[in-house]
Parts: structure tokens; sequence; C-alpha cells
């Protein structure tokens, strides 16, 4: 299983397909997803084309301009996307766009990230997969996913959890780990 977290960046998790925690980190956020030599350059790590840019609150912030919202200069991306959040629910076909435009760039990264990992399963949260939003990142990846990489749907299968588990999963999730014994 793959877990990708879009949050404030990109977190990842990875565990292996006999159930294991691989003994590498699986930093996700830094990967290429996108090889333009004009891709945005990620402020942390100076690398260009990276998950972070193209799968968070980033990925939101960078793309309403393009889809024609005005966003105060100094509004903060949380609030952006809070913003794109409440314009998808009140249906204004602008927050689709940028949710369809987050959903091409998982499909094809979807695609690249299982030359890498040997995944059945890619569970998909965090707080830019919240509200309708979500469920059309995840239609546009598969449809990506069907139309170009007709082989991935029959081997992996996108899941979400409910919308607090969204938000709040990997929170949970490390909080639960168990304490590994001192050796």
């Amino acid at each position: 299983m793959l877990g990708l977290a879009l949050g404030t960046s990109t977190a990842g998790g990875y565990v292996t397909p006999d159930g294991h925690i691989t003994s590498w980190l699986n930093e996700l956020a830094f990967v290429p997803v996108d090889f333009n030599p004009a891709a945005p350059v990620d402020e942390w790590s100076q690398d260009a084309g990276t998950g972070a840019k193209y799968f968070s609150q980033q990925a939101v912030g960078r793309l309403t301009a393009v889809a024609g919202f005005e966003m105060p200069p100094n509004l903060g991306l949380p609030d952006v996307l809070k913003r794109v959040q409440d314009a998808m629910a009140a249906g204004d076909y602008r927050a689709r766009k940028i949710y369809e435009t987050i959903g091409a760039y998982l499909g094809y990264t979807i695609a690249h990230l299982a030359d890498f990992y040997e995944f059945r399963h890619l569970l998909i949260l965090g707080r830019v997969t919240s509200g309708a939003g979500g469920s059309v990142i995840l239609d546009v990846a598969q449809a990506v996913l069907v139309a170009e990489f007709p082989e991935l749907p029959r081997r992996i299968a996108l899941h979400t959890p409910d919308e607090k588990e969204k938000r709040h999963g990997q929170a949970i999730a490390a909080a639960s780990l168990p304490a590994l014994p001192s050796a």
C-alpha cells in the first residue's frame, strides 16, 4: 500500500506487499513529478517539479489565478484552499478545474510511482481532498489511468477515507504506532 497525504505539503508512506515498512524514508514531497525545465521550484529543496508543488495547498494556490480566481496577495494557503473548497461546494466551475488538474497530475504520477513502488492500493487523504474536490481528484486520476495506463487500474485500487480521516488520518496513524522495544 502506498499512501499520499495532500495537505500543507505532500506526505507519503509505503507498506511492502508482505506488510512491512521499509528501512528507507519515503519522502514524496520532493519526488520529481514534472520534468519540464520550467516547472515550479520548491523553496525548501530548490528542486523543480516536485510533488509538493502538485499535490498540496501549494498546488491549489498556484492554480487559482490560472482558473480565474483573484485572491488577496497576503492570503495564506490554508485560506486560499478554504475559498476554493467553498467555491467547489457552490458549484463554481473554476474550482472544479483546479481539482481536475490535480487529478490529472495524480493519474500520471501514480503511473510514475508504480515504476518504483510495488503497491496494489493507493490511499489518498489530506486537507486538499476534503469536500467534493477530493472525489473529482480521484475520478480524474482514475480516468487518466484507464486511458493512458490501462494495465494499472486492474492492479491498483484508489481509496480515500471519510472526511474526518482525510484531514486527520496521518496524525492518528502516527499516534497509534506501537512503541518499539529498545535494543
